[in-house]
C-alpha cells in the first residue's frame, strides 16, 4: 500500500463501536494492507482500537503505540495538564510523520468514527496540511446504542442533540430541556452529574443507559437504576424523543457485565513517563520469549524509543521499526553497551536497553546503573522496567517449584570466581532453599553443571526434584523433570534454566502431566 510519490498517506480509520464485524470493508482492507498501524492506548497498553482491528491485521505492519502521558490527576509538566497533552500530540505527530516522510502509509485506528470525539482528530489537525490524508468513517457509539435499545432515538422532525457529560450539571439540564432527544457521552466519573441533570430536566423516568454497546458485556437498562460507581467511560445516557419512544418495547440486558476497564479515552488512566523532549535510558525486560510475554509497559517504552541497544539475539525479539536505530553488540560487553546507551541519552535520544527475561536478574539493569553512577552520567535519567524472568516462566511451566523461599544463582564464573559460586550453592542447599540456576553451561564451561550437582548432593537427597526448562515460551521449548541424582549435564545447555527443589518440593502426576510444586507450609521434620 504505497502512494508512489515519495511520501505516505495518513488514513484515519474508524473501526466502529466494538464488534469487529461492524468494521467496514474499506477499513478492514486498509488495516490489512497497512505499512504502519498506529493506535492510542492507556498506560496498560491494551488498546481497544487495536483489539477491534486484530482480526484484520496482517502481522507484518510496523506498530506505533501512542500512549498518553497524563490522566486527570495533576502533572509536574511546566505547562500543566494541557501542556503535557499538547507536547504528547506534537511528539506523536512527529513519530507518524517520520513514517510518512519515508513513504510508508500510516493507518491510525479509531473506535467509532475518527472525527466524532475521537483522538484521531488531534493527529489530523497536525498532519493533514502536510500529507495526503483520508478519513474512513465508522459506525458511531450512538448508532450502536440505539441498536442496543432496539428503538429509534428520533422520528420525523425530532431533533437529536449530542452532549458531552463533562458539561456543568446546570448547562446539561438546560440543553436537555431544549431538545427532543439527547445522547450524553463521556460518562464514567461524570455519571452522577448527568443523572442529576436528567432529573432536573424532567427526563430521568424515560432516560436509558447503554454500556459497551456491541462489545462483550454490553449492558442496557434504565438510567435511574444504574450504580454510579459501576459506570465506565464507554457508556452513553440516552433521552429518546417522545415520538420515537412511543410504543417502544422494554429493552433487555445482553450478556453479563464483566469487570470494568478504563478504555483509552484522551483522559483515560495513564501515567507520566520519560523526560519529555530530553533523553533517557530505559532498561527493559522482554520476557523469556515472544510478544505474549511482553508487558504493556515495556511495549510502550520500546515503541517510543529512538534507539534500541542490546545483545543481538535479544534485539531480534523486538519487531523492526525503520524509525528506530538498533545498536547490537556481543553479550560480553555490558559496560561498553551501557556507556553507549548513556552517551546516546546524554545527546537527547530516548534509548531502550533490551534484556531478555527481567533486566534486574543477571541482566543489564545492574550494568547500566553501575556505569550511570559515574559523575559524567549523573544527570542522565535511567528507568528500569521489569519483565517476566526465565525462572518464573520455567517454574510456571511445571507448577510452582519456586512457590516457597528460593535463591537465584548464576553458574557463570566470568564475573566471579568458581569458589564463590560453589560456596553460594552450598549455602543455599544447606538452607534448604529451592534454587533457580542461570547460565548453567556454555562451550567454555561444560563441566560446571556436573560440579554444581556434586556440591548440591552434599546437602540434598538424590531424590530431590530437578526441572530443566529450555526455551520456555519459544519454538524450541523443552521441559524435563528429573532428580538431582539422575541429572545428566548433557541435557543442559546455555538456553536451559535449572530449578533444584528443596526438601519439601513434591512431584505429582495429574491429569495433563507432571506437576512440581513446593508447598507454602514448612515443617522442620520435613528436612
Amino acid at each position: 500500500m504505497s502512494s508512489g510519490d515519495g511520501t505516505g498517506t495518513l488514513y484515519g480509520v474508524g473501526l466502529g463501536p466494538g464488534d469487529p464485524e461492524l468494521t467496514t470493508i474499506k477499513a478492514a482492507r486498509l488495516v490489512r494492507d497497512a505499512d504502519v498501524i498506529a493506535y492510542h492506548s492507556a498506560r496498560h497498553g491494551r488498546s481497544i482500537a487495536r483489539r477491534i482491528a486484530e482480526p484484520h491485521l496482517s502481522g507484518t505492519a510496523i506498530e506505533e503505540a501512542l500512549v498518553y502521558p497524563v490522566t486527570t490527576e495533576t502533572t509536574d509538566h511546566p505547562g500543566g495538564y494541557q501542556g503535557a497533552i499538547d507536547e504528547f500530540y506534537a511528539e506523536a505527530a512527529a513519530r507518524l510523520a517520520a513514517h510518512l516522510d519515508a513513504g510508508r502509509d500510516v493507518v491510525l485506528l479509531a473506535e467509532g468514527d475518527p472525527l466524532f470525539y475521537g483522538s484521531y482528530m488531534h493527529m489530523h489537525k497536525r498532519l493533514a496540511d502536510r500529507y495526503r490524508t483520508e478519513v474512513v468513517p465508522g459506525v458511531t457509539s450512538i448508532s450502536a446504542a440505539s441498536a442496543a435499545l432496539g428503538a429509534p432515538l428520533v422520528e420525523r422532525d425530532e431533533v437529536l442533540t449530542v452532549l458531552p457529560g463533562t458539561l456543568p450539571r446546570e448547562e446539561l439540564a438546560r440543553r436537555l430541556s431544549d431538545t427532543d432527544s439527547a445522547a450524553v457521552m463521556k460518562l464514567g466519573r461524570t455519571f452522577s452529574a448527568v443523572r442529576g441533570a436528567m432529573a432536573d430536566a424532567g427526563r430521568l423516568d424515560d432516560a436509558r443507559y447503554v454500556e459497551r454497546a456491541t462489545m462483550d458485556g454490553q449492558r442496557v437498562g434504565a438510567l435511574s437504576d444504574v450504580d454510579p460507581d459501576s459506570v465506565p467511560y464507554f457508556a452513553i445516557a440516552l433521552a429518546p424523543g417522545a415520538l420515537a419512544s412511543s410504543g417502544r418495547a422494554a429493552p433487555t440486558t445482553a450478556g453479563a457485565r464483566p469487570e470494568l476497564s478504563s478504555g483509552e479515552a484522551a483522559r483515560a488512566e495513564l501515567s507520566s513517563s520519560g523526560t519529555g523532549t530530553g533523553g533517557e535510558v530505559v532498561v527493559v525486560g522482554t520476557g523469556p520469549a515472544g510478544r505474549d510475554w511482553l508487558t504493556p509497559q515495556v511495549a510502550a517504552a520500546l515503541s517510543t524509543s529512538d534507539d534500541l541497544v542490546g545483545y543481538g539475539p535479544y534485539l531480534d525479539r523486538v519487531p523492526p521499526n525503520p524509525r528506530q536505530t538498533r545498536h547490537a553488540s556481543d553479550n560480553r560487553v555490558e559496560a561498553e553497551r551501557a556507556a553507549h546507551a548513556l552517551d546516546l541519552a546524554a545527546s537527547g535520544r530516548r534509548v531502550a536497553v533490551v534484556s531478555a527475561g527481567d533486566p534486574g536478574v543477571f541482566a543489564m539493569a545492574a550494568a547500566v546503573l553501575e556505569v550511570a553512577s559515574e559523575p559524567k552520567y549523573r544527570d542522565v535519567p535511567v528507568r528500569i522496567l521489569p519483565g517476566l524472568s526465565a525462572a518464573q516462566a520455567v517454574s510456571a511451566s511445571v507448577g510452582a517449584p519456586l512457590g516457597h523461599d528460593h535463591a537465584m544463582i548464576s553458574l557463570s564464573d566470568r564475573l566471579k570466581p568458581w569458589d564463590v559460586v560453589a560456596g553460594r550453592l552450598a549455602a543455599a542447599a544447606a538452607a534448604d532453599l529451592a534454587i533457580a540456576i542461570y547460565n548453567p553451561r556454555s562451550k567454555a564451561r561444560p563441566w560446571q553443571v556436573g560440579a554444581a550437582r556434586d556440591v548440591l548432593l552434599e546437602h540434598r537427597a538424590p531424590e530431590t526434584p530437578v526441572v530443566l526448562g529450555r526455551d520456555v515460551g519459544g519454538s524450541g521449548e523443552r521441559v524435563t523433570v528429573t532428580t538431582l541424582g539422575e541429572l545428566d549435564p548433557e541435557q543442559v545447555d546455555m538456553r536451559t534454566l535449572v530449578i533444584v527443589g528443596s526438601s519439601t518440593t513434591r512431584v505429582v502426576e495429574r491429569a495433563g502431566g507432571t506437576t512440581v510444586f513446593t508447598p507454602r507450609h514448612y515443617r522442620r521434620e520435613d528436612t
